[in-house]
């Protein structure tokens, strides 16, 4: 891998020089050792790899969604569990990684497709594949850290080296359009990226439902605060057409070679034992009996353990992450079809039209979850029984089943969590912040390199503080 590094947003933009996927030296100029430019499929593969990889990456140095929804617990050090982002500076690592690895990158490949020859219709859906691959990461930017550098990002080239912080809600209604416009570009009766699009492989079709689906989660997070828009783009997402089967997951399958599994690097091929399930992750599983349970983690003297939350844990005393997670090849799902179903459930709890009732979509996201590691659906229904949907309390019955479901796909657990209250984290006594992280402070490069619009934008807020909660994040 090599790196072509140049300054951009007020950071030390790097932007990362990957292999084709599928080795495809074609793609590349004559010099394939020092090409001089990237073909836009190059470019994009690039930007996908590093989306998936960096939102997955369970690396203390990065996004810490584990930690934020305390799914995970540390062994030698513990000062991620009590929410010191600044010893190894994740927001800086998170930021760099989102806008230069991958939104620089599917910029790129727009200017390259510009420049080649398409047909109208591939044109089209390959400009789509770059502008939703886009759209995934911003929604993962706002999401996480709230105002955020977008309208004037990536403008270094038009003489912006220090970026003005737009608002988060705003970003949200541009979102929703660039959403619905991309859905009118594609050509369903044509192809994508067949080769460089590492996701979908250019069917259309699938992309279409990526982005309705996308559209749906940025509805639901809406819901306590525009509810009229809020309906609206949810009805409108279900209509045009969600993701509704399994192999429709926006999830993308490492080839065990070029491109490994963020976990298997972690730890397995680190060699390190630095994480367990956290005690208050297993003890929810144990109370109700999850039987996921079985594939999730293994068992100690008969039992299954999670290491406390806060501390520092010995590793051979707790049960273990099993080795399902941790191939080279695992695939990184980032928006699952359970997950649909989850948020379907909480669409027609809170009175939408969702294609059916919320007890229905409950327990088809619950066996989703569970079949999909396995599990004989029979499980399922034995589990649905015994914790049935409470419509009194909906969004306990949700919340809790969705951080349970959307185990190892902590960024969307972390949305589930904070929109719906549930379950109730509870802060570790020895925290270095004053509550759970609602957001993500701003990295701290940002107040080095573009101190008055950081400054500016933490001051709106209230505060650049891990309590802060985002515009939609009401109760």
């Amino acid at each position: 891998m090599k790196n072509i590094f140049k300054a951009f947003l007020g950071l030390t933009i790097a932007v990362t020089t990957l292999s084709s996927c599928e080795r495809d030296t074609t793609l590349l100029n004559d010099d394939k050792k020092h090409p001089s430019e990237l073909t836009s499929g190059v470019l994009l593969s690039m930007g996908q790899q590093q989306e998936f990889y960096y939102m997955d990456n369970p690396s203390v140095n990065f996004n810490n969604y584990r930690f934020f929804v305390q799914q995970w617990s540390e062994t030698d050090y513990s000062d991620e569990t009590n929410y010191n982002l600044l010893t190894r500076s994740q927001p800086r690592g998170h930021f760099q990684r989102m806008y230069v690895y991958s939104l620089n990158n599917f910029r790129k490949s727009m200017e390259a497709l510009a420049k080649e020859t398409n047909t109208p219709a591939v044109a089209a859906n390959k400009w789509v594949t770059n502008e939703l691959s886009s759209i995934f990461v911003w929604e993962n930017i706002v999401n996480t850290w709230g105002d955020v550098p977008y309208t004037e990002a990536l403008g270094v080239e038009n003489g912006v080296f220090a970026p003005k912080y737009d608002d988060a809600k705003a970003i949200y209604t541009d979102l929703l359009k660039r959403i619905d416009a991309a859905i009118a570009k594609i050509d369903l009766s044509a192809k994508g990226y067949e080769v460089n699009d590492i996701v979908y492989k250019g069917d259309m079709n699938k992309w279409k439902k990526l982005a309705n689906s996308v559209k749906l989660r940025l509805a639901l997070n809406l819901a306590d605060v525009d509810p009229a828009t809020s309906k609206a783009a949810a009805e409108a997402a279900i209509a045009s057409g969600v993701i509704s089967s399994r192999n429709e997951s926006y999830s993308f399958a490492y080839d065990g070679v070029t491109f490994t599994n963020p976990l298997f690097d972690n730890l397995v091929a680190s060699n390190r034992d630095d994480f367990v399930p956290s005690n208050i992750f297993m003890d929810a599983l144990n109370a109700k009996n999850d039987p996921r349970r079985d594939v999730w983690f293994t068992k100690v003297n008969g039992k299954y353990v999670g290491g406390v939350f806060g501390t520092t844990n010995t590793y051979a005393d707790f049960s273990h992450i099993t080795d399902m997670f941790k191939q080279s090849k695992t695939p990184s799902n980032m928006l699952s079809y359970a997950e649909i179903l989850l948020l379907r459930a909480e669409g027609a709890a809170r009175g939408y039209n969702m294609g059916g009732a919320p007890e229905s979509l409950y327990a088809q996201a619950i066996t989703e979850s569970m079949t999909e590691y396995g599990l004989d659906a029979q499980k399922a229904t034995d589990y649905i029984a015994a914790h049935p949907y409470d419509a009194a309390n909906w969004k306990k019955s949700i919340g809790e089943e969705a951080w349970v479901a959307m185990y190892n796909r902590a960024f969307a657990a972390w949305n589930f969590v904070r929109r719906l209250d549930y379950p109730k984290l509870q802060n570790p006594s020895t925290s270095f912040v004053k509550s759970v992280p609602v957001r993500m402070i701003y990295s701290d490069q940002e107040y080095t390199q573009n101190k008055k619009n950081v400054t500016a934008a933490a001051s709106k807020i209230g505060g650049d503080d891990v309590s802060t909660k985002l515009f939609w994040d009401k109760y």
